[in-house]
């Protein structure tokens, strides 16, 4: 035993003079590495062979056909994002906001929003090529769209089989899990049962549940208990995506919330979860308006906003929902994108009745809103959260750091700065200014324990093996600079970082390579070796 131990040791990170001429591809030098596992750093070089990690420790004089010099920096597993809406890859493969904030891994597919034939979006992606490694669950709205459209009623049993056969081939072919949407049409009409027998069939395949909950504020607790019931029946690990408290009257749940998962967690049902580090959310303009309103499509949203009695109803729900959550009126959500009339981007709703309406009453709101989604609705960008809640669920163990955007264009539109600094943010505000969680704990939820709850398994840890996926960053200097007026900033202190074994991102600028992989769920035991063939 204690020359097993003795090996391990030599392995992973003491000087071996008889490696001392080692060649590899790639060798960062004198840097402190943060492991991902939660350990304390320490100081060693990392030397990288065909994509994986060969070598951890004091490397000497070893040559490598590149070389970085780690000094004064932190080396640290490339940050895994499991809660993204990253599908765009295809159109943008540099995915240069997450690769520039650290991140070489996204999962895509969540809130129940994905590509149906998930074989032939792997297959793109992976002939495309791109910059990240790219995994995806399969959607519930998109599913359960393909088998009833967005009709607001229980499937027959027909189509609740083609349903769970939908979800079948898409596990088959590579999905990771099942996500729901359940804030969303057409998920917003599903019952539990109908979820719990879609859920069984990913936890069948080996693959998880994620849930964007049906409510996040008033009914918070009935939604967790929901997402928990649906995992315990399903026998399938669970994965509560961006959890918040999202209503001004609800807000200091998170230490309920987090009490829920506990007692789930006692009674072994795997419950975990996700969250960013921003106070405000970022969605459409259409979760304002009650869910039966939006039924059958664009269409029949028209008639409704448009005869006048039904609008009455809509209009008197609305002002219900946002009277229970705490909210005057529609001043907290701000316009990201509107493809009727960009001018309105960046300004919120409250100011658009003013320019539009000389009028900034609530009515002139409702009525702005209704008229943004007669023009078929807009991204928009919620102020609903508080700090405090933020902070404890990012202290909890078992919740992971996440951003919750998509791939991004420089300067289109007025997005969620997440997308370009949210695990920078982490590093800087919430560890390095706030002192919420230490360092370790911050790169260990953004790495290894997302990697472990979504199977990912040779990711999110420096170790021998394992995929060389780095970020390397400087512990004083690493900061966000997106905000809610200007998100279309890259952050600092990110010189480097690695995908499987190649740098995408060097001295602050993308390189232009593309070596992501698309992880498939029967697949990603094991990396696959930079040059072998893609598993698509």
């Amino acid at each position: 035993m204690k020359r097993v131990l003795m090996v391990c040791l030599l392995m992973s990170a003491g000087p071996d003079p008889g490696q001392a001429q080692a060649t590899y591809d790639l060798l960062i030098r004198n840097g402190t590495v943060v492991d991902g596992s939660g350990k304390n750093p320490f100081r060693a070089d990392v030397g990288v062979n065909n994509g994986l990690i060969a070598r951890i420790g004091k490397l000497g004089n070893a040559q490598a056909r590149e070389v970085i010099d780690a000094t004064g920096l932190i080396v640290a597993p490339g940050f895994i994002d499991v809660h993204t809406h990253a599908d765009n890859v295809i159109d943008m493969p540099l995915a240069e906001n997450y690769v520039r904030m650290g991140v070489t891994t996204v999962v895509g597919g969540n809130c129940g929003g994905s590509a149906l034939n998930i074989g032939e979006a792997l297959q793109k992606i992976a002939g495309a090529g791109v910059s990240v490694n790219y995994a995806t669950l399969v959607g519930h709205n998109t599913v359960r769209r393909a088998a009833l459209g967005s009709e607001r009623r229980a499937p027959t049993a027909e189509e609740l089989e083609r349903m769970k056969g939908l979800v079948a081939r898409a596990m088959s072919e590579g999905a990771v899990g099942l996500s729901t949407g359940l804030e969303y049409v057409p998920g917003a009409y599903a019952q539990p049962d109908e979820i719990i027998e879609l859920a069984k069939v990913a936890a069948a395949h080996g693959g998880i549940y994620a849930s964007h909950m049906r409510n996040e504020g008033t009914e918070i607790e009935k939604s967790v208990d929901e997402t928990i019931r649906v995992g315990e029946a399903a026998r399938c690990p669970v994965q509560i995506s961006h959890i918040k408290i999202d209503s001004p009257s609800r807000w200091g749940l998170s230490g309920k919330v987090l009490e829920m998962i506990a007692a789930a967690r006692r009674r072994g049902i795997r419950v975990q979860a996700d969250v960013y580090a921003y106070s405000a959310a970022s969605s459409g303009l259409s979760i304002r308006f009650p869910s039966w309103a939006l039924e059958g499509g664009q269409e029949r949203i028209k008639e409704r906003l448009n005869d006048a009695a039904t609008w009455e109803k809509i209009e008197s729900e609305m002002r219900q929902v946002l009277e229970a959550r705490g909210f005057h009126d529609l001043s907290f959500a701000i316009v990201a994108s509107y493809r009727a009339d960009p001018s309105l981007e960046g300004l919120s709703i409250r100011d658009i009745a003013l320019r539009l309406k000389q009028d900034s009453s609530s009515d002139a709101q409702l009525e702005v809103a209704r008229e943004m989604m007669l023009q078929g609705g807009a991204g928009m960008v919620y102020h609903l959260m508080a700090e405090a809640d933020i902070i404890r669920f990012m202290r909890h163990s078992q919740v992971a750091i996440a951003s919750d955007s998509s791939v991004l264009q420089m300067g289109s539109g007025m997005p969620h700065p997440r997308g370009y600094g949210n695990n920078a943010r982490v590093l800087s505000r919430y560890v390095r200014e706030k002192k919420v969680i230490p360092l370790k704990e911050a790169v260990r939820k953004m790495t290894s324990l997302p990697a472990a709850q979504f199977r990912l398994a040779g990711r999110g840890l420096i170790k021998v093996g394992y995929a060389a996926d780095m970020v390397l960053f400087g512990e004083s200097t690493v900061a966000d600079r997106a905000t809610y007026a200007d998100p279309h900033q890259y952050p600092d202190g990110i010189p480097h970082v690695v995908v499987n074994g190649v740098l995408a991102v060097r001295d602050g600028k993308h390189t232009g390579a593309r070596p992501g992989q698309t992880l498939r769920r029967s697949q990603i035991e094991s990396p696959r070796r930079h040059g072998e063939p893609s598993a698509a």
